[in-house]
C-alpha cells in the first residue's frame, strides 16, 4: 500500500478541521454526482447543517489521498469534529438512531467554544 506524503496529511488535517462536518464526496452538497455522495448530503441537510466539502472529482490528489488517510476503501467519507465516521451508510444509520444529530452538535458546539 502506498503510503501518504506528509503534505497530503497536513492538508488533510486543516481540511478536516477547519468545520465540524467535512466531507469527501463526488461533487457537491448541493450538486452530489453519485448516489452515495447525494445520501451523506441529504443526512446533513435534514438536520440542517452546513457541511465543508471537497469534490473528489475535482481533485484526484485528494480522491486517492484521503482513502490512504483514513484508511477506507471508499467516497464519500464523512470526518465530523475532526474524527472520520465513515461513509454514507454508516451516517444513514446514525441519523436513524439519533447518533448523528447528536455527534454534529458536539462538534458543533466545541467548534463554537476553540473560536
Amino acid at each position: 500500500m502506498a503510503e501518504l506524503p506528509e503534505r497530503l496529511k497536513e492538508r488533510f488535517e486543516r481540511e478536516i478541521h477547519s468545520q465540524p462536518v467535512m466531507l469527501y464526496m463526488k461533487g457537491t452538497p448541493d450538486f452530489p454526482m453519485c448516489g452515495y455522495s447525494q445520501r451523506a448530503a441529504q443526512c446533513f441537510k435534514i438536520l440542517g447543517v452546513p457541511v465543508g466539502h471537497v469534490n473528489v472529482l475535482e481533485d484526484p490528489e485528494a480522491w486517492e489521498g484521503i482513502k490512504l488517510y483514513s484508511d477506507w476503501p471508499t467516497i464519500p467519507q464523512i470526518f465530523i469534529g475532526g474524527e472520520f465516521v465513515g461513509g454514507s451508510s454508516i451516517v444513514v444509520e446514525m441519523l436513524e438512531s439519533g447518533e448523528l444529530g447528536e455527534k454534529v452538535n458536539a462538534a458543533r458546539a466545541n467548534d463554537k467554544a476553540e473560536n
